[in-house]
């Protein structure tokens, strides 16, 4: 399948950068599992024939660091398990031994990440790829997933982290800074964030390229 028909569905307008380097169509659902829904659909819309979500994930298994990449088999969601589709996931670098987690909420400690590690047995969670993968199957379409591990399991989130994303997927910097004046000690965590981000990033970059 040629890549002009692939839709991409991705959290971030960040990610969409990436993403256009390969896919042309490429809609953004702002990090939320109804807005993938969205995204999906729009893609669907425009004429998409399968689709693909693709971004950072957060890590539930402790062997997946901070830039690992993961083309996962299957994704979990809402009780099923749907499979990606073998010929899309050659397309992107070939499958990997995974399942992820397509989640409803934002896993944002070390606890709540084993927790559904042991729960599920999956590898990761991202909050799009359950969407795009129930919106593919409604639709009879071939889906697939490549995703970058950001924050791995042993890490929790800092506060500003949950509260940064604007609805249309960008970085608001004023959330960011408020949420800094009221928890100062975070400043640490959130550079190691932003280090596990660029790795994660730098990951997406190369799959691409």
């Amino acid at each position: 399948m040629a890549f002009d028909r692939i839709g991409a569905v991705v959290g971030l307008t960040a990610e969409a950068r990436i993403a256009r380097r390969r896919f042309p169509l490429v809609e953004v659902g702002g990090g939320t599992p109804d807005g993938a829904e969205a995204a999906a659909l729009r893609a669907i819309a425009k004429g998409a024939r399968a689709l693909v979500s693709f971004g950072l994930a957060g890590g539930l298994d402790p062997l997946l660091r901070p830039g690992a990449t993961i083309v996962p088999e299957t994704v979990a969601t809402e009780g099923q398990q749907i499979d990606t589709d073998p010929d899309l996931n050659e397309l992107l670098g070939g499958a990997t031994p995974h399942a992820l987690l397509g989640g409803g909420f934002i896993a944002a400690t070390a606890a709540a990440k084993q927790h559904l590690f042991v729960a599920t047995g999956c590898a990761a969670i991202d909050l799009e790829s359950g969407s795009v993968a129930r919106v593919a199957l409604a639709h009879g379409l071939p889906f697939a997933v490549l995703r970058t591990i950001c924050d791995p399991a042993d890490r929790d989130l800092p506060p500003a982290a949950l509260c940064a994303l604007t609805d249309n997927g960008a970085i608001g910097l004023l959330r960011v800074l408020g949420s800094l004046l009221r928890h100062p000690g975070q400043i640490p965590a959130l550079l190691a964030l932003g280090r596990d981000a660029q790795a994660a990033r730098r990951a997406l970059l190369a799959r691409v390229s």
